[in-house]
């Protein structure tokens, strides 16, 4: 049996170094850096550009085909009512979004403060439902839409036909591994990639406005077939408004641009309170990314509605979510034109790293804090595998379909813009802006009319939108109940007060009386406290110290414990404390008399009369409930070692 002890050695220490690498950088993309020495660390914000540019710009990919598909010839005029909501709605929307929630939370926090208690967590998580949508449908949909572009290519289709879902998932798992090794890699990834598709796009545009110009036909064809099919300039502005929720995609970024705001470097004398040089490079990436974004959609619209034929858009046609790819090799012969595929497959394989940066940012940023979540949610690693696992289901149950993802990823995109129109609006009234709260408001009403026309002709994304949020709010309570007799308090703050009756308690032993404050009157102490001396056979002589909890937001999960003397009546000490639970609260405390008196102090209670289930849901819901028995196991819990647990008596 010897020879196995340096085995088993050697396979704990493997573990442990498995264990130290996932959780290395605990929250990394998600903690607040505390002080104006670590509030500006991050990289430029063109850098950071690049990365939601990845998402954002990858839509060349395929926009001009779904505009040509929506709306045929009138494809570059509905694609000029896109850039104009893009530039006069969406852009100002999340320049303000930027300033009201610097630290990466996005609307999501904005409104969050509207809303207390557990109606409020409820509202985030639905909202953080359709993100997770928006998210994890990027990944998936961008992945599938990196291997039909490789499928399709001339060269390899004969190879790798009928190999779609196969190439979309080994592409969302190089995905995931780009994640674990580092999030500088990903940046410095994006940066490659979106320099290298935007210039071989330059290329692309700059040739075919040349064949444009120099066969003015084409251009005559096509005013001339326009004004026959729609007959005036107005009746054509009607048809491309009709048409513009199915061009909803081409809006798509704005949410991981501000998502990824703790990355962009701010001025040196930044502060976490305020961060100016982070919300001024966070605002130069959403204007010169949607500009960059809105010139390249109106000329590509142009030339490829003019250039490509109408049949070659269609489903099964040569044009197909590809309108760019076919005007390379068209034009630009058959090696510009495997380039710019692989150049296209590349950035819309990574265009899921956007969605990923995204979701590591967000979702640490609420559900632990709610409870709702466990410890390591807010470690990198372990969350890049959990998306990964999801992204690796959705890309199943959708066979790595394209146009069957178009849907939801439209309605998360869409609701998270609506939300953020509506959130700023409300900042902006309550800031008496009246003019930006009338222009927001109009904004607001835009992108609502736009979501419930994409949900009114596509249904399934709200299912799908319908299907994460519920699975969220399941596996969130179930973490809720499983972490209910954590501790749950970051730090103890004594005040002057609270700290002398501590320091003079200690010399003697030290006796707490947990009190549910009621009139606070003197007889209300004198009966207590004759009470608990006659159900534990203590001498009323003895030296005691009432600790009274008032439960504030119960729906709250971890929070700071402030803990403030008083003496009332010219005889009676009470510590007074406000919690999300009492129970909890109680035990911190207890522990935090331990660790600096060295004394083991004595808590003393009264049974609560109830249905222990009935208890049980008082205390998840509200914070209250049976008290002692819940303070006991929040005790053992955080203290194995009996003999240094602090004492739990209950008459």
């Amino acid at each position: 049996m010897a020879p196995s002890a340096p085995a088993d050695s050697s396979l704990a220490a493997a573990r442990h170094r498995l264990r130290a690498w996932m959780l290395e950088g605990l929250a990394d993309m998600a903690k607040h850096h505390p002080g104006p020495q670590s509030a500006h660390r991050g990289q430029r914000w063109w850098r950071v550009m690049c990365l939601t540019g990845v998402d954002y710009f990858s839509t060349l990919g395929y926009q001009p085909g779904i505009a040509a598909l929506a709306a045929g010839l009138l494809s570059p005029i509905a694609t000029i009512v896109l850039v104009i909501v893009t530039l006069a709605g969406a852009l100002p929307v999340y320049r303000r979004v930027a300033k009201e929630s610097p630290h990466g939370q996005g609307s999501i926090a904005m409104l969050e403060r509207l809303l207390s208690f557990w109606k409020g967590k409820l509202f985030v998580l639905t909202l953080l439902g359709f993100a997770a949508t928006d998210f994890l449908i990027t990944i998936t949909l961008s992945a599938a839409d990196a291997s039909t572009h490789l499928v399709e290519n001339p060269h390899v289709s004969s190879a790798l036909h009928n190999q779609q879902l196969v190439i979309t998932l080994i592409l969302v798992a190089l995905l995931g591994a780009v994640f674990l090794k580092g999030f500088l890699e990903a940046i410095g990834v994006a940066v490659a990639l979106v320099g290298l598709y935007l210039a071989l796009n330059v290329a692309v545009v700059v040739v075919g406005l040349w064949h444009v110009a120099t066969a003015p036909h084409v251009v005559a064809d096509w005013s001339h077939a326009l004004t026959t099919e729609h007959g005036n300039a107005l009746a054509m502005v009607g048809v491309a408004l009709l048409v513009f929720p199915k061009l909803a995609l081409g809006l798509s970024g704005f949410e991981t641009g501000v998502a990824v705001m703790p990355h962009i470097e701010g001025d040196p004398d930044d502060t976490e309170a305020r961060p100016t040089g982070r919300i001024r490079g966070a605002r130069k990436l959403l204007t010169t990314s949607a500009v960059i974004m809105s010139v390249f959609l109106i000329v590509t619209s142009f030339i490829t509605t003019l250039l490509i034929p109408e049949d070659a858009f269609k489903p099964g046609g040569t044009a197909n979510g590809r309108a760019l790819a076919y005007l390379a090799h068209e034009y630009l012969g058959s090696a510009f034109g495997t380039v710019y595929d692989i150049s296209t497959i590349a950035i819309l394989w990574f265009a899921g790293a956007s969605a990923m940066a995204g979701l590591l940012n967000l979702m640490p940023q609420y559900l632990p804090r709610y409870g709702m979540a466990p410890h390591w949610a807010r470690a990198v690693r372990p969350m890049v595998l959990v998306f990964t696992l999801v992204a690796f289901l959705v890309t199943w149950i959708f066979n790595a379909d394209v146009d069957a993802q178009g849907g939801a990823y439209a309605t998360g995109v869409l609701v998270l813009i609506s939300s953020a129109a509506i959130a700023v609006t409300i900042a902006a009234r309550r800031a008496r802006e009246r003019g930006w709260s009338i222009g927001f408001a109009v904004i607001s009403v835009v992108f609502l009319y736009t979501t419930i026309a994409n949900v009114i002709e596509r249904p399934d994304g709200v299912k799908i939108g319908a299907c994460f949020i519920a699975g969220i709010i399941l596996l969130s309570f179930l973490s809720r109940v499983a972490r209910a007799f954590e501790l749950r308090v970051t730090s103890v703050v004594l005040d002057d007060m609270a700290e002398r009756f501590i320091r003079d308690i200690a010399h003697r032993k030290v006796r707490l009386i947990a009190n549910e404050p009621d009139q606070r009157d003197l007889a209300e102490y004198r009966d207590k406290l004759q009470q608990i001396c006659t159900d534990n056979d203590l001498p009323a002589a003895d030296d005691f110290i009432f600790v009274e909890v008032t439960v504030g937001d119960p729906s709250e999960f971890e929070s700071e414990l402030r803990v403030r003397g008083e003496v009332l009546h010219g005889r009676y000490r009470v510590l007074c404390l406000e919690s999300s639970t009492i129970s909890n609260a109680l035990a911190a405390l207890l522990l935090h008399v331990r660790d600096v008196t060295g004394a083991q102090p004595h808590i003393y209670f009264e049974w609560t009369e109830g249905n222990p289930f009935a208890q049980f849901l008082r205390f998840f819901l509200f914070g209250q409930g049976e008290v002692a028995p819940v303070t006991r196991e929040v005790l053992r819990e955080a203290e194995p070692d009996r003999a240094r647990r602090p004492r739990v008596h209950v008459g």
